[in-house]
């Protein structure tokens, strides 16, 4: 029976395991939230100074009988004044994890200090890192460690296939675990190279491999084998619900500071919304041209992309969390995607 980790070695990165375009992938996920949103601003300005151009009704011709801009602009400054409720919504969801009595905070911080110190005596170390990068990538080295020591005991296996499927599994892992610790290596919190990072040892299907090894092939193997994959298998399994702390902070982060994007922005889309209501009435009032394109036409669409930009920052932000959250939806060896399985 082949083993599933040569089918899927090289497919331990996140960008191999889902199908379709990396530049949409990176687009989701690994680009900064605010160069995407001005790129999709700037399309959006060329879009509407283009469409204003050439369309068979100027916008100041328009202007005289009806009042587009108006309407337009009164519908973007109910929408920012929505945003900004949307804010308050967003900071209450994050708060609602920070807030209670004083019971729920001893039982949180109970509940850290006990996994931490599982951890500690699974590593044999006095005290795991504190910073989340070090924290994993404490995680992710000692299963490299502990993938040799299983490649090792693996040798004086007398079942063959066993031996294969072993040996197949600890290099998927130990290469899988040294990509990672490198892209760990001096991240900082708060960026999202530490969730990328985390997102990219894929040890859903290793845990999954381990189970089946020994489920398949437990009774020929001896006894330091059984012990050196059980110990593996330990390991593996704290570094599920360690992932998910980690994402979890990285969500409450995000979310903080996506609250702070839309304040930030939300001011100066109200006034200029404002502004146009208030100030512009005719094509009479902006008789200029750049580039062969009327000044109503250029001042309407950079007033509308300023308009736009809390949105389009939201918009941003939440596709990468939920990108995030939907290729981290199970825990565990439970693999939400095609694979195949000899199992």
């Amino acid at each position: 029976m082949a083993s599933n980790a040569d089918q899927d070695n090289g497919a331990d990165t996140m960008r191999s395991r889902v199908p379709g375009s990396r530049l949409k992938l990176w687009l989701l996920l690994e680009a900064n939230r605010w160069v995407l949103a001005g790129v999709v601003l700037a399309g959006l300005f060329l879009t509407f100074v283009v469409l204003g151009h050439f369309d068979p009704v100027s916008l100041g011709s328009a202007l005289t009988s009806t009042d587009p801009i108006d309407t337009l602009f009164q519908a973007l400054t109910t929408a920012i004044i929505t945003g900004v409720t949307l804010v308050v919504t967003i900071n209450q969801l994050v708060l609602s994890q920070e807030l209670g009595p004083l019971g729920d905070q001893r039982d949180r911080m109970e509940g850290a200090l006990s996994f931490r110190q599982d951890l500690a005596s699974t590593l044999s170390v006095g005290v795991v890192p504190a910073e989340p990068s070090a924290f994993l990538g404490a995680l992710v080295d000692a299963a490299a460690a502990r993938s040799e020591t299983l490649a090792a005991a693996a040798t004086e296996s007398s079942d063959p296939q066993a031996r294969e499927e072993i040996q197949s599994l600890t290099a998927e892992i130990r290469q899988n675990a040294d990509g990672v610790s490198q892209q760990l290596d001096g991240a900082q919190f708060g960026t999202f190279a530490v969730v990328s990072a985390a997102l990219n040892f894929n040890y859903s299907v290793k845990i999954y491999e381990a189970r089946r090894i020994r489920a398949e092939h437990g009774d020929a193997l001896p006894d330091d084998v059984t012990n050196a994959l059980d110990e593996l298998l330990e390991l593996l399994e704290l570094f599920g619900p360690a992932r998910e702390h980690v994402k979890t902070l990285y969500f409450q982060w995000e979310l903080i500071d996506l609250s702070r994007v839309l304040l930030y922005t939300a001011l100066p889309a109200l006034a200029v919304s404002v502004a146009m209501i208030v100030y512009v009435d005719d094509g009479a009032s902006v008789a200029w041209t750049v580039l062969g394109v009327d000044g109503i036409v250029w001042l309407t669409s950079a007033a509308t992309v300023v308009a736009l930009t809390p949105f389009v920052l939201l918009v941003a932000y939440i596709l990468r969390i939920a990108t995030v959250a939907k290729r981290t939806l199970a825990i565990g060896p439970f693999v939400l995607r095609e694979m195949d399985s000899n199992a």
